[in-house]
């Protein structure tokens, strides 16, 4: 088997950061029989984890809750985030034996929820979309019993390829926002806010569950961050994660703030009181933190 990336967060994270992580960004040792399973099955099949290399918080929770993401169409991004480690630069072409390959290491490491992700890919026509449609319906063929959220990037706006993920129906679709409208240029070059709104409106329309994150740290206002939630709840969104951000490299955008978190819990119940589904608010939580959960509403 060819080697494939799996992550059990999204965006990866790192420990170098300018300023000092507070105490409530330690977590426990990875433990317990499910995630000796998984880490077992990773090493001798020689499964590549971004969750590892990126030094995720989350990794033993995920994987002894039976989720990993798995990122598809290369390492290799056509943009350059000012978040994000991912590489920039001109793609591999693309694999189209990648579904399978997949399909079999979901199969393999007996994942109940998988949550996939890719670069983006805008030198693409169909921006990837065929191959993350290919994916779906590999994995659903293979393991039936398998859950799936599609974290897919905006397409460029082309709607006709953003329709082949609806066309296929995974159970939950999350695009992020990542951050507030103003920092949105800043933060995600090539993105635009509203077209990120536009993806989740559309998402939802078309009978999805839909969701999205945004990051905390970055300099943005507490109402910045509430008008956000707000303007996805408006598009439709069912699911909402909030995370701190955590500088990938010294080359990236640094943390201006360590956001507590009685902030966190203040959001959440924010969140839920404007008509929010689902609401995972925390300093550790990552796009797929807790995943398999966003299936279903959060609300009491």
């Amino acid at each position: 088997m060819e080697e494939l990336k799996v992550s059990a967060c999204v965006p990866a994270t790192s420990t170098e950061t300018r300023v000092k992580k507070p105490d409530w960004l330690r977590v426990k040792l990875p433990i317990g029989e499910s995630y000796r399973q998984v880490r077992n099955l990773v090493d001798t099949h020689k499964l590549h984890t971004i969750c590892e290399s990126g030094n995720c918080p989350n990794m033993g929770e995920c994987w002894g809750a039976g989720t990993a993401t798995f990122m598809i169409l290369g390492n290799i991004c056509t943009r350059s985030c000012g978040f994000c480690a991912v590489a920039t630069g001109r793609p591999e072409p693309v694999d189209w034996d990648e579904p399978q390959r997949v399909a079999e290491a979901i199969h393999l490491m007996k994942v109940k929820h998988a949550v996939i992700t890719s670069v983006d890919r805008d030198e693409l026509k169909d921006g990837g979309s065929i191959i993350w449609a290919n994916t779906i319906k590999a994995v659903r063929s293979l393991n039936p019993d398998t859950t799936m959220e599609t974290l897919i990037p905006d397409f460029r706006g082309q709607w006709e390829n953003l329709q082949r993920i609806i066309d296929v129906a995974p159970e939950v679709v999350s695009h992020n926002l990542e951050t507030v409208e103003r920092l949105t240029k800043q933060v995600r070059i090539q993105a635009k806010y509203h077209r990120s709104l536009e993806v989740i409106r559309r998402l939802k329309e078309g009978g999805m569950r839909t969701k999205s994150g945004i990051m905390l740290g970055l300099g943005e206002t507490k109402e910045e961050v509430i008008q956000a939630m707000q303007d996805l709840y408006d598009n439709g969104c069912d699911v909402v994660t909030l995370g701190q951000y955590l500088q990938p490299t010294p080359r990236h955008l640094p943390v201006v703030r360590f956001v507590h978190p009685d902030e966190f819990a203040e959001l959440r119940e924010i969140g839920y009181a404007m008509g929010l589904d689902y609401v995972e608010s925390g300093p550790l939580v990552r796009s797929s933190y807790h995943a398999e959960k966003h299936i279903h509403s959060g609300r009491a």
